[in-house]
């Protein structure tokens, strides 16, 4: 039988406004007046919500927004978001798009822009904006040194494009051990943005730094930076506490009081009573939620009524135990499973991966409210 319950009345994926715009300043402060700041709304916003997370951005002053796939473009801009998007993996045959909906793809290699600049040709189309990718050392995506005499003898040949900036990514930013590989990175950048502006008789945009990149190495933040999970409340920087802009929380839908007879708990009766009896309460988020079932069993702990809580028996798809013995607490109480506290850092160190993963596995089913 379906619950009697609608998944947005009892979870939800709080955004704090005021949070966001600190973070915002924050890093906007380490960054001259002129140099433009492009926020990062892939991956529904590291899972914040990517419409409402971008409304947020623009409001707050962001000059550029970044996305994944052009999929990710074209809601924000079916959602009124007009700001330049710049679109990180354009793929190949998603251009028609990409041209009719005005966004700006990142171009890795000279395949992906030969396939850019037929669509363009059809459309009769002339200086549309690229990004060109540079692979300094991430090896990832993007055109080795050795390829670029190859683009830019094409690049001298297409009107229909215009070359509005030239970036690349660290691979170890967030790392002090590997400063000299960072550093190898942006001296690398460097020369071959030379090469690419002395050819083109033009210098475009350029931007290599990364959040971590702009807390620690901000001498090159050029003409543009590109912030990702340091404004979601991430920092690189030991000591430095940012806001967490999202609070996972929902609220008790029932409270049982048990005793040793009643027998067990939860999927695999690895939730056990207490001799003198436990009470648990459930709540609305399991692991179809982005709770991760290896959080079962007491390795985490949430919010309740200002007492930490932990889960009790495994993690189920759809809603998971906690034990609240001895906690005054009733059905509608609101739980946090993260946010202030717990910190999405906290579950990541349990889980032994990194916030981002924690962020992004939160899914679209759970509601996402923006609060001031």
């Amino acid at each position: 039988m379906a619950e009697s319950f609608r998944k947005d009345e009892f979870s939800r994926l709080e955004l704090n406004l005021q949070n966001c715009v600190e973070n915002y300043r924050y890093f906007r402060s380490k960054l001259r007046p002129e140099t433009k700041l492009l926020v990062l709304v892939k991956a529904n916003a590291y899972g914040h919500g990517a419409v409402e997370f971008a409304q947020m951005m623009r409001d707050a002053g962001a000059d550029y927004l970044a996305v994944a796939y052009p999929v990710e473009g074209v809601e924000l801009r079916k959602h009124g978001i007009m700001s330049p998007i710049l679109v990180l993996t354009a793929g190949s045959d998603s251009f028609n798009d990409i041209v009719d909906y005005r966004l700006e793809p990142g171009i890795p290699n000279l395949d992906t822009l030969k396939a850019l600049v037929k669509v363009l040709r059809h459309k009769r189309v002339s200086d549309y904006p690229i990004h060109i990718k540079l692979d300094t050392g991430m090896h990832r995506l993007g055109f080795m040194t050795s390829e670029l005499p190859e683009l830019l003898a094409y690049l001298k040949t297409c009107s229909c494009v215009k070359v509005k900036s030239v970036y690349s990514h660290l691979a170890v930013a967030d790392d002090s051990e590997n400063d000299a590989y960072t550093m190898s990175q942006i001296d690398l950048f460097q020369k071959n943005v030379a090469t690419i502006s002395y050819e083109l008789g033009y210098m475009p945009m350029r931007h290599i730094l990364n959040s971590a990149g702009i807390e620690r190495f901000p001498e090159y933040q050029f003409d543009m930076v590109r912030l990702g999970i340091g404004i979601y409340g991430v920092s690189a920087v030991p000591g430095v506490k940012l806001a967490p802009v999202a609070s996972l929380k929902c609220k008790v839908l029932q409270i049982k009081r048990l005793k040793p007879e009643d027998g067990t708990i939860g999927y695999g009766r690895w939730g056990k009573i207490a001799p003198e009896g436990t009470v648990i309460a459930t709540i609305p988020v399991g692991y179809a939620d982005g709770l991760d079932r290896h959080l079962s069993r007491g390795r985490a702990s949430f919010m309740l009524n200002g007492h930490r809580v932990p889960t009790i028996g495994n993690i189920c798809m759809d809603m998971c135990m906690l034990d609240i013995t001895g906690v005054d607490a009733q059905v509608g109480d609101t739980v946090t499973i993260f946010g202030e506290d717990p910190t999405v850092n906290e579950l990541a160190e349990i889980l032994g991966t990194i916030p981002y993963e924690i962020l992004t596995s939160v899914p679209r089913r759970i509601e996402r409210v923006i609060v001031k």
